[in-house]
């Protein structure tokens, strides 16, 4: 399998000599195009090329392991499958190795994987590319990701975005130079009742220490002090950042919070809804008269 993938990057290695001899002004036409091209919003996914690429910290002679606490963890979670479908603990075996790894899947640590599991290397390669909640190169700290779905997009996600990409200097698949912040865009959270929203993922604390967290009904303003809360260490409040949880209490309109006064009965379900009121279906509903005969 290893030689197979080796003769698969020489292949791309002679690729991209011939693609190296296209003329300059070819390239900057392309390069253009690449740029004028808006959907890079909805791309879902960090790396922005779904390509390997060897480095110095990412190649075939790189190692990773798991730790033996993480092993302890990896034989759990295979005990949850019959042992002719060892498989099926692919997915959650490279969600532990991306959090051991600083948020990220080395090829060595996609190799360890194919390994623990008994499975071809490809077959690991080809899930990993495939979902985007894997990150295949180097991350910061704490993965920023703007939800670009209808919703988040009709209650402001574009500006949430904007004020990130101004506030830290970063694009989508792009992280700070102090290592602290990767910002990225990702498809619907489910909690489009609190549009906009932000989840980060914090790889600070290896898998012990791993969060996953939602902010929402977010301002530009709100977004900002979040991540600027996060660089000092604190905590921000998780979760609606001007409602309980998604009761009638207002909406984000035009980048702020906009607050709303709902009637008693729209604040609780634990009283009389106020109606309309479906019929009794247990009564058997009452003969129809028959139609008055044409005039």
């Amino acid at each position: 399998m290893r030689s197979a993938a080796q003769a698969l990057l020489r292949y791309s290695a002679l690729l991209s000599q011939q693609a190296s001899r296209t003329s300059a002004a070819a390239q900057a036409v392309q390069a253009a195009a690449c740029l004028s091209n808006q959907r890079w919003f909805a791309t879902n996914s960090h790396d922005i090329f779904n390509v390997h690429r060897h480095e110095a910290h990412n190649n075939w002679d790189t190692e990773f392991d798991f730790t033996d606490a993480n092993y302890e963890k990896v034989a759990e979670v295979i005990s949850r499958y019959p042992s002719n479908y060892k498989a099926s603990a692919l997915i959650p075996l490279l969600d532990l190795a991306q959090q051991q790894n600083d948020g990220w899947l080395s090829l060595a640590a996609m190799n360890r994987v194919a390994k623990v599991l008994d499975m071809p290397e490809i077959r690991v390669y080809e899930v990993a590319t495939f979902y985007t909640m894997f990150n295949r190169s180097k991350m910061g700290r704490y993965h920023v990701m703007v939800c670009g779905t209808t919703p988040c997009m009709l209650q402001g996600a574009k500006g949430i975005y904007k004020a990130l990409k101004e506030h830290l200097g970063i694009d989508y698949g792009q992280t700070t130079p102090d290592g602290m912040f990767t910002l990225g865009e990702m498809e619907c959270m489910g909690a489009c009742v609190n549009a906009p929203m932000i989840a980060v993922a914090d790889y600070g604390g290896g898998v012990e220490g791993f969060s996953y967290s939602y902010f929402e009904d977010l301002t530009p303003a709100d977004t900002v002090a979040i991540v600027d809360t996060l660089k000092k260490g604190g905590k921000p409040k998780i979760g609606s950042q001007h409602r309980s949880k998604a009761e009638p209490a207002g909406a984000v309109i035009g980048g702020k919070w906009v607050p709303s006064k709902p009637t008693p009965e729209q604040m609780t379900l634990m009283g009389e809804p106020p109606g309309p009121y479906c019929r009794n279906l247990d009564e058997v509903p009452a003969a129809q008269a028959p139609p008055a005969p044409p005039k």
